[in-house]
């Protein structure tokens, strides 16, 4: 069994062998499986009548089937609407952190690229409620955006089990507001979202443009900020870039603290690098160190990809990673479509940022703008891109490797002192990724 709607489909198919089709239609049509907790299934129905017949009647043929799927004892609880209301707000705090051991925040390998990010984050998780309300951070998909939100749900949980904490991604929150709709349990709904301690929505930006939707949510964020209740979202964007937002979300996101994550410089990625091998048991080389960190340049997840790929070559063959090993990882991970802009395209979105010609910045022209421009897109291809140093040179009128490497330092060291120069950064690299 894959999962608890495979269960119920094999129950109602078990059944339908016994059972005429009026009865399976009068019965079971509106019936639908909650948990499968400690030996026992929960489900639930319309009515107490329904509820009846199907413990009375049907109950222990269920119990039967169940008994057959896993080979021993299973009971049946079957709940009404008000007893599955009850049954939610009793399991809240159970379910709503899931996977949480691995996003902590000692895991979370903090550079100049997130440092404020986490520290907005680790404040937050220190006083709830108190300093930034809501939290909104934002950036690229695999930066460890996910990971600061998950972090702060488990920093708070472990100092105040007590407090309800709910966890929901963008699109999720949108599934249960359509299922509560269609089974009329609106007010068990807005109890779930409108009474927590903490709300933690991850990628936000999958509501924007349901009016319904956003309808709700803005409802649920106005009870909780009123109370004084921690909030915190994350997205792939800030609310401003966000062109089918209602403008009274976007308002009530941008009046707290926006924190964005960039994608992590080379020692970053080298740090994360070594702390994923070190968590796997593996002791990587420096040159193999280097190797993966400069060509995984603008997402932590392929940083992973690449290292568990590794981690299982090694507990094949045995022995010790090399280069060579590496560079199959990471073209292994780039052939399972991880999608990669073209130094084209990153050069003509910076060069449009910049009011220039493409040919301006590949050509010979030594201006102050048109050379910045320049150094802007080779860091843009060198973080986007697996390119080498000298593959990217060559794009630019067969420039050497040095001056290529010079000029990613230079933007790398300006993004740590400059925030108009980071967000330069983040704007063309949404451009492309546009």
């Amino acid at each position: 069994m894959n999962s608890l709607n495979d269960i119920w489909e094999e129950i109602v198919r078990s059944l339908s062998q016994q059972l005429t089709p009026t009865a399976i239609k009068t019965w079971f049509d509106d019936c639908t499986p909650v948990k499968l907790q400690d030996n026992c299934l929960i489900l639930h129905t319309t009515t107490e009548f329904k509820r009846d017949i199907i413990v009375s009647r049907y109950g222990n043929t269920i119990r039967s089937i169940l008994s057959d799927l896993f080979s021993c004892e299973f009971d049946i609880r079957v709940l009404t609407n008000d007893e599955l209301n009850d049954f939610r707000d009793e399991q809240e705090g159970i379910r709503a952190l899931p996977e949480l051991e691995d996003y902590t925040f000692d895991r979370f390998v903090v550079g100049p690229s997130n440092k404020f990010a986490h520290a907005a984050a680790l404040s937050v998780a220190e006083e709830p409620g108190k300093r930034y309300n809501p939290l909104f951070i934002y950036g690229n998909s695999g930066l460890g955006k996910t990971h600061l939100l998950r972090a702060i749900g488990q920093e708070i949980h472990q100092k105040k089990p007590e407090l309800k904490i709910v966890y929901i991604k963008g699109d999720e929150f949108t599934i249960e507001m359509v299922k509560a709709l269609k089974d009329g349990t609106m007010d068990a709904f807005h109890n779930k979202y409108r009474s927590v301690d903490l709300l933690l929505v991850d990628d936000i930006q999958f509501i924007a443009g349901k009016e319904q939707t956003q309808n709700e949510f803005f409802h649920s964020f106005n009870n909780l900020y009123e109370a004084g209740h921690q909030i915190v979202i994350t997205s792939d964007r800030p609310p401003m870039e966000m062109s089918l937002l209602d403008d009274r979300l976007r308002t009530r996101f941008e009046g707290g603290l926006l924190a964005d994550i960039q994608p992590p410089d080379l020692e970053t990625r080298m740090a994360i690098t070594r702390n994923k091998a070190s968590r796997l048991g593996m002791i990587l080389t420096d040159d193999v160190v280097e190797y993966i960190a400069s060509r995984i340049t603008s997402n932590v997840r392929q940083l992973e990809g690449v290292i568990k790929r590794l981690s299982a070559l090694q507990s094949i063959s045995g022995g010790e990673i090399t280069v060579k090993h590496a560079a199959w990882a990471i073209q292994d991970a780039l052939d399972k479509g991880v999608a990669v802009p073209k130094p084209d395209h990153i050069i003509r979105e910076t060069a449009r940022f910049f009011s220039l010609e493409p040919e301006d910045i590949r050509g010979q022209n030594r201006s102050k703008n048109t050379a910045l421009a320049r150094q802007v897109s080779m860091y843009l291809i060198r973080t986007l891109t697996p390119l080498s140093l000298k593959d990217i040179g060559a794009e630019f009128e067969d420039r050497n490797h040095a001056t290529v490497f010079s000029s990613i330092r230079k933007v790398e060291e300006l993004m740590k002192t400059d925030p108009e120069m980071a967000a330069a950064i983040r704007d063309i690299s949404s451009n492309i990724n546009k």
